[in-house]
């Protein structure tokens, strides 16, 4: 029976006894719900909220944590945001959702016009789904669709650098690292892909030619057979949050024009802003043929992605029988979800996102250096609105995420990694919270 620790010491006095969990509720929560990534022989804890606004998120002991990681790199804009609270309000008093299918409206035409206008040139369709892993399927499906219609089905496989992380359904389990990737349970199952060396040249360091040889190679043995590479740009999220150089995503793009293999881009982590491009694949200039969008794309209110093609790849898609794509979400193109996201997409058009971005990075990078000196840390790396702390071992999560609780910050470490991924409203002395209780808990 699935158990989870919910910490619940002493009500908070802020708060109505309505929004504080009774005995009932805990038990429910420990018999019957299931936390992600959670074990139901040991769970890891869990902390009731009562409120989140800003930066904050409000604990029913009392806490008022800094949130660290945007609710999972999504609410870039902090919670509770009254032009995203209108944009919800709003529309659900005109009508909250109605199928995708033979129907359209504004909020999502809205939505795709923006997105063709502000993303990488040349992704000129847009196929709208429920959350970063269907875009990632939608992606990969869109792919394969493509090559079948082109009368050339041998092409049915991917190739994609190791520690990359695509999400947790099934096709795209099978491009992320088959070993460090959290789904070595399931490669018996799994379509086998192929898997490079994944990139070594650092960011800010003198790019390495030998880099891309690996890659290289293993297209050049296998381009007849493959239907996409399938690439984070940039950084390399939950495989290992790995910042590598703009080079080898360059020669990505030119080895698939070189082998007739297409170019999949998952910036569902990257994209708006985090990096301090307003999409990674602009740190190399590239543009590929098919990109993969969510997460913050709603500011975190929704779940919502978006996967884009090239005009090519569209009319590629739908060439032959079956004449369509074989893919519809039933929530697609949710009108709630649509017109929060248009209301996001203002916001990081009318604020000056470069600039908070920036401060953010200058900040991490200051204050965070000084980790590298403690013993049980093995590298320090930032970019854009994003600070890692590597330590040389496994890190005791649960222990751990209490010191953080305990300090008024909220971040979730994982593997050997502490990280962080703020809200782009933080201020600095919210920021400096933040890392302060990064070095305070690994010293």
């Amino acid at each position: 029976m699935a158990q989870n620790i919910i910490v619940n010491l002493i009500p908070n006095k802020n708060f109505t006894s309505e929004h504080i969990l009774t005995k009932k509720d805990l038990t429910f929560d420990q018999q019957h719900i299931w936390h992600p990534y959670t074990s139901a022989i040991n769970p890891l804890p869990c902390y009731e909220v009562t409120g989140a606004e800003g930066v904050y998120i409000h604990l029913a002991t009392g806490e008022k944590l800094v949130d660290g990681v945007s609710s999972w790199w999504t609410a870039i804009h902090g919670y509770n945001h009254p032009k995203l609270n209108q944009a919800v309000k709003s529309q659900v008093d005109e009508f909250s959702h109605v199928m995708f299918g033979g129907l359209t409206h504004k909020p999502a035409i809205d939505l795709c016009r923006t997105l063709v206008d502000i993303t990488p040139q040349g992704l000129d369709r847009v196929f709208l789904a429920d959350s970063g892993s269907v875009s990632v399927e939608v992606a990969m499906k869109m792919a394969l669709q493509y090559w079948a219609c082109q009368g050339n089905s041998r092409k049915h496989r991917f190739i994609s650098p190791r520690n990359g992380y695509h999400g947790d359904t099934f096709a795209a389990m099978s491009v992320c690292d088959p070993i460090n990737g959290m789904h070595s349970l399931f490669s018996d199952v799994l379509t086998q892909q192929i898997f490079s060396p994944a990139p070594q040249t650092r960011f800010d360091k003198q790019w390495n030619e030998d880099d891309i040889k690996p890659l290289e190679q293993l297209i050049q043995a296998h381009h007849n057979e493959l239907a996409a590479l399938i690439i984070e740009p940039i950084v390399q999220n939950a495989g290992g949050m790995r910042i590598y150089h703009p080079e080898y995503l360059k020669r990505c793009r030119q080895l698939c024009n070189d082998y007739d293999i297409l170019l999949i881009c998952d910036e569902i982590a990257t994209g708006f802003g985090r990096t301090g491009k307003l999409f990674a694949c602009e740190h190399a200039d590239v543009s590929p043929d098919i990109l993969c969008l969510g997460k913050a794309l709603t500011g975190g209110y929704m779940t919502l992605a978006a996967t884009l093609c090239s005009e090519d790849v569209a009319q590629g898609v739908c060439q032959g029988e079956p004449g369509v794509f074989m893919h519809g979400p039933t929530f697609m193109g949710n009108a709630l979800a649509c017109s929060v996201a248009n209301a996001s997409l203002k916001i990081i058009q009318q604020n000056d996102w470069q600039t908070q971005v920036f401060q953010i990075e200058r900040q991490l990078r200051a204050e965070l250096e000084r980790c590298i000196h403690l013993e049980v840390v093995a590298d320090v790396r930032v970019i854009g609105a994003i600070g890692v702390v590597e330590c040389k071992s496994a890190l005791n999560v649960a222990e751990l995420q209490k010191a953080f609780v305990q300090q008024g910050v909220w971040i979730r470490p994982f593997g050997k990694l502490v990280y962080i991924m703020p809200p782009y409203i933080i201020n600095p002395k919210q920021l400096s919270q933040l890392t302060q209780a990064i070095y305070d808990a690994l010293k």
